[in-house]
């Protein structure tokens, strides 16, 4: 019994005692073994592991000393007795009695699950043709530098100022980095009571939904747009407003709104970067109005363009911009941090809003981020990131033009993170998508970022950093070959 309990499919990319002692831990939760009877020794459970002793020996140890094991001398180790009645702690599920359950239908005011949204496969990751949007080559991770960081956080020789609950704080050394090294870049200067860590920009634009937004609040944005910012501002009934984009980005309406959601840098999904004329004409607009823009700069640290114009908020001289960005878009994505830039007004109460969602971001992650930029690992990370992605955009680039050159691409997108394609108008790409999906290359149908209530079925975008770059060109050529048999 205890052999075929203590069996473990090693994973070679964990450590031995990590694996060994998750194993024990688990055991001895779920009520396995006798408080009476002495677990396995070293020696016997190292060979059925196929361990080395020392290896069992030092888990037992770690056990002891915290509380799960206690050892006997010249008779082995047992349970603790506060864990002699472990597994009977586990509950069973009753029966539910359906007459008795809530309505949940009836009792929820928001159903987010219904939104339109923009879905990636379950298991991209696992298609041979990955050009989907929003997802790293994490072979590219800076694990190396971004592990000194940590082992810089995690040093005995300063005061683990990270352990303690930073209440509604974030914490200073990472917003002096975003306020002296990171904004700097795109043209803004900001005091560091203008400055809120967030979990993400998305999360940046809840807390500005739930402050500024109601029912009677008109917000302008951008058509087609970034579903998840739209489906966002819907949580508080806003009315909606889609405004036309062309070749220098959103074109302002006759009539105006309370709010405007734009992403200048480059537009989602087409890739158009918003003209000078066209920034100063928002502005312009915006004061006339006493209207407020939202500016999504969510590539700034992954756009790879030469010279990328500077942010909207760099020329606003009326604090009408409230800027929201990323700081882990180009690092990892599932780090979500981000920061918004607001009047100082606002980022009191964005802060007191955040409090009472989740206090404020882990403070060792912003501690460990903080230092990363300090130290310059990010900066070193980010020219890395830019020479690769430009290497990517020309490779995907050419390969289109050479065999899909029907596929028109949107003026004013160059060096975007994605490309934003057409079909001849007789293909579908929701079509398209599927019979790609099935010769094992992923494209993301545009319909789904279109308002309209018949939106036009001849879009798709193709992402480039998520799929290996030599598998590009061929997967090209199949999309060619799953196209014509549309055509």
């Amino acid at each position: 019994m205890i052999r075929h309990l203590m069996h473990i499919n090693f994973d070679g990319q964990r450590g031995l005692q990590e694996q060994v002692r998750e194993s024990l831990i688990s055991a001895i939760l779920s009520g396995i073994f006798s408080p009476d009877t002495p677990l396995p020794s070293c020696r016997q459970l190292a060979g059925q592991l196929n361990v080395s002793r020392n290896t069992t020996a030092l888990v037992f140890e770690s056990l002891v000393n915290e509380g799960y094991l206690i050892s006997r001398p010249r008779s082995g180790y047992y349970l603790h007795p506060d864990y002699h009645n472990a597994g009977q702690s586990v509950p069973q599920n009753a029966p539910l009695c359906e007459s008795d359950a809530p309505c949940w239908s009836k009792r929820l005011h928001i159903t987010p699950s219904q939104q339109e949204s923009i879905l990636k496969p379950a298991g991209w990751m696992h298609y041979r043709y990955p050009f989907i949007y929003g997802q790293p080559d994490t072979r590219q991770f800076p694990l190396t530098t971004w592990r000194a960081a940590a082992n810089w956080l995690h040093g005995g020789v300063r005061d683990p100022a990270w352990v303690v609950d930073h209440i509604d704080q974030d914490v200073p050394m990472l917003v002096e980095q975003i306020r002296t090294r990171v904004l700097p870049k795109r043209g803004i200067v900001a005091a560091p009571d203008e400055i809120l860590i967030t979990l993400g920009s998305q999360n940046a634009l809840y807390l500005l939904t739930r402050l500024l937004m109601s029912p009677r609040t008109r917000v302008g944005v951008e058509n087609p747009g970034f579903r998840e910012a739209i489906n966002t501002f819907l949580l508080s009934d806003t009315q909606i407003v889609p405004h036309a984009v062309d070749g220098e980005g959103l074109v302002p309406g006759e009539s105006p709104c309370d709010y405007y959601y734009v992403t200048p840098g480059h537009q989602v999904p087409t890739g158009v970067t918003m003209s000078r004329a066209r920034r100063a004409q928002l502005l312009s607009f915006a004061t006339r109005h006493d209207a407020v823009i939202i500016e999504d700069d969510y590539d700034s640290e992954s756009n790879f363009s030469q010279n990328p114009l500077p942010a909207l908020k760099a020329s606003d001289r009326s604090g009408r911009v409230i800027y929201v960005s990323s700081l882990s878009k180009a690092l990892s994505p599932g780090l979500r941090l981000g920061y918004m830039v607001a009047a100082p007004e606002i980022i009191d109460e964005a802060r007191a809003l955040r409090r009472l969602v989740y206090r404020h971001p882990p403070t060792n992650i912003q501690y460990q981020m903080a230092h990363f930029l300090a130290q310059g690992h990010y900066e070193t990370h980010l020219r890395r990131y830019h020479e690769d992605s430009a290497r990517r955009w020309d490779t995907l680039h050419n390969a289109l033009r050479a065999f899909l050159p029907e596929c028109a691409t949107f003026s004013g997108s160059e060096h975007a993170n994605a490309f934003w394609l057409s079909t001849p108008g007789q293909i579908s790409t929701r079509q398209l998508t599927w019979r790609a999906a099935h010769a094992g290359v992923l494209i993301e149908p545009g319909a789904r970022h279109f308002l309209d209530d018949a939106p036009p079925d001849n879009f798709f975008r193709m992402g480039f950093h998520a799929i290996n770059p030599d598998a590009i060109v061929p997967g090209v050529k199949v999309l060619r070959g799953q196209m014509g048999q549309l055509a």
